[in-house]
């Protein structure tokens, strides 16, 4: 694949021609070289074409690391009480992750062979993202997060993406996001009429061997 890096993130090309798109988003205070490392363990073969797009997310002060500012998303003003969320960084975000899908079917591709995936904030932005997006995409890999402002979800969700396929991942002992944070998100797509494939690993917060083996299938599954 062709390393490509711009100001924004860093682009794997892949050699055989174009046919699919993954954007993935990192976690706080990471930026987009976080998961590259991570694309030749997939099991993806080399004639694969999916394009692998890691943004970068702005810097801005984080609430809770003491207004330092970093790579985020949006504010995080407290992991403990959820129903202080920045509404207006989280949109932001949003609308900016949507007009990278949104370049990409401009480019050529089908939104059905768009995938959105996220770890931890990244996570939480791949939901946000995904499930309000207007055009049906290939899949929503949600890695080590959370649902967030689930409350507004049921008016501002996409029709499109009532079925997307939904691979949430999450690790039983992890320290910074809870598993019972992650597992009542799932819950709460799950009541609201989603289909969540809910996976646990014995580990933090982080990957492992199994996980990737599992993110592979689900790409190739959707992608092939």
């Amino acid at each position: 694949m062709r390393r490509i890096e711009t100001p924004d993130s860093v682009i794997l090309q892949p050699d055989a021609p174009q046919t699919a798109t993954v954007i993935w988003l990192h976690g706080l205070g990471a930026d987009g070289h976080d998961f590259v490392p991570i694309v030749p363990e997939l099991g993806l073969g080399k004639e694969h074409g999916i394009k692998f797009v890691f943004p970068h997310a702005t810097v801005r002060p984080v609430t809770i690391n003491n207004g330092y500012p970093m790579r985020a998303w949006y504010d995080i003003l407290s992991l403990t009480r959820m129903e202080k969320q920045d509404v207006a960084g989280t949109q932001a975000s949003a609308a900016r992750i949507a007009g990278l899908l949104d370049a990409e079917r401009a480019a050529g591709i089908a939104s059905e062979r768009l995938i959105l995936a996220g770890f931890s904030q990244g996570c939480a932005m791949t939901l946000y993202t995904g499930l309000r997006y207007p055009q049906r995409l290939g899949g929503l890999l949600a890695l080590s997060g959370y649902l967030p402002l689930h409350e507004s979800l049921a008016a501002e969700a996409s029709p499109a993406n009532r079925d997307v396929p939904i691979l949430m991942c999450h690790g039983q002992y992890d320290p910074v996001l809870p598993l019972v944070l992650g597992k009542s998100s799932a819950e709460i797509l799950g009541a609201a009429g989603y289909s969540v494939d809910w996976r646990e690993y014995p580990m933090q917060h982080q990957v492992c061997p199994e996980e990737i083996d599992d993110i592979g299938a689900f790409l190739r599954a959707r992608l092939a």
